[in-house]
């Protein structure tokens, strides 16, 4: 088994980590909301997190509207992410 854990796994890291978040990863449910009455986090949290995204998964969330789609939750960030390795390399 990978010793960072499952995708999933990282991606909670990765949010706990970069809004430093008072919780521990695994209390981030797969399938909460970040947004409104799950996680309650806000416009300046999503920039964060995209901006980690970037930085530890090697993703772009290019414009307000995939982010709506991708930052729905840790599932969907990690569909993303997924979604975002098969592609082609220089396609």
């Amino acid at each position: 088994m990978n010793p960072e854990g499952t995708l999933e796994d990282q991606v909670k890291a990765a949010i706990v980590r970069c809004l430093r978040m008072p919780i521990a990863p695994d209390e981030i449910q797969p399938d909460m909301p970040l947004f409104g009455d799950g996680l309650g986090l806000d416009s300046i949290d999503a920039l964060e997190i995209v901006l980690e995204l970037q930085r530890s998964f090697s993703v772009v969330v290019s414009d307000e509207q995939m982010g709506q789609r991708v930052l729905k939750s840790v599932r969907t960030i990690v569909d993303f992410i997924e979604a975002s390795r098969v592609e082609p390399a220089g396609g």
